[in-house]
């Protein structure tokens, strides 16, 4: 039995990916490398060039392997792209999810892991927020994935196709191992912009709105190391694995740091200075979001390792060397 990963060329999905062959699993990987990287995926795994809104493709991979579980991450990830592209985006993260989960279902796969997002909350009324509380996400991106929860909630009761959607909240860091991390050179997570912008690699970067309800008038976010967002699947993966019951879960660890707060841990890490310019805020990014982690732990017996800033930008900036001598080789 093999599992199946989508986007596994990607930043979360070759961590997902090199967790999977640390585990000794068969792992098959689904990449258009549109934003992914052929030398990112573990070299134990096979990785094939293909795009999962091509049902065709799909039916001829799942009848060559038997997969016993797929996880998902292919898609766009944007939240300011997503307001000018909303049809793109639906048409990425929702319509070609409806189509592999019809793909999934008709060859027989039992489990499915979804990468969710915290963006499903849009502006919560209290913080941290639970899974619990009603989805009002405020861009197509958040939409968009939420439609894809939904159609995992209803092909689970029609077809019994059992689900985990992971909710995650800011993704940041690289494998402590220095096998993979963010790659994309254009990238806007906040902890790969100031690493860049501290490298010299970005002139400056901008700190967008300061004029929030918050602390310091920056967002606030909840930031997640993906090593440990990662374990969360790998839980996951074993909870379904023991016929444990289907569910959405938040993956953070329910403390928010500022924009602001962010910068100076790069500073700190770097040893210098980082130009940042204050400018307007973005269309589609809440004030605050923290992340209610209380039934990730509970449920999935999730144990986070890296739960530190300093670690994440830590890893982050150390992930930005290494590309630095990569590319420069």
């Amino acid at each position: 039995m093999a599992v199946l990963v989508t986007g596994g060329a990607g930043y979360i999905g070759s961590h997902m990916v090199l967790a999977l062959a640390d585990a000794g699993e068969d792992v098959v990987v689904i990449d258009n490398l549109s934003t992914g990287f052929w030398w990112a995926v573990a070299p134990q795994a096979k990785l094939v060039e293909g795009d999962v809104g091509d049902a065709d493709f799909l039916a001829r991979l799942m009848a060559e392997y038997k997969f016993d579980a797929v996880v998902h991450f292919a898609g766009s990830i944007i939240v300011p792209d997503s307001v000018s592209d909303p049809l793109g985006y639906y048409l990425n993260n929702t319509v070609k999810s409806r189509n592999l989960l019809d793909c999934a279902v008709k060859a027989g796969i039992p489990r499915f892991i979804f990468s969710s997002t915290a963006a499903v909350y849009g502006n919560p009324l209290t913080q941290p927020v639970f899974e619990s509380a009603t989805p009002a996400p405020i861009s197509p991106y958040g939409t968009s994935k939420l439609m894809t929860e939904w159609m995992l909630r209803d092909t689970y009761a029609a077809h019994g196709l059992n689900y985990v959607a992971l909710r995650y909240f800011n993704v940041a860091g690289a494998d402590p191992r220095g096998r993979s991390g963010q790659s994309t050179p254009h990238a806007t997570h906040l902890i790969k912009v100031a690493c860049q912008t501290a490298l010299g690699q970005r002139p400056s970067m901008d700190v967008f709105g300061t004029d929030y309800e918050t602390p310091d008038g920056t967002c606030l976010r909840d930031y997640i190391h993906v090593s440990d967002l990662i374990s969360a699947h790998m839980d996951a993966l074993s909870h379904l694995r023991r016929s444990g019951e289907s569910g959405i879960f938040n993956c953070g660890y329910g403390k928010g740091y500022s924009v602001l707060e962010v910068i100076r841990a790069v500073e700190k890490a770097f040893g210098g200075p980082i130009k940042a310019n204050r400018v307007a805020r973005r269309a589609g990014d809440p004030a605050a979001i923290v992340a209610g982690a209380d039934r990730v732990k509970t449920i999935l017996s999730w144990k986070p390792k890296y739960n530190d800033l300093d670690t994440i930008v830590a890893s982050a900036l150390a992930w930005e060397n290494h590309l630095t001598r990569r590319n420069a080789a």
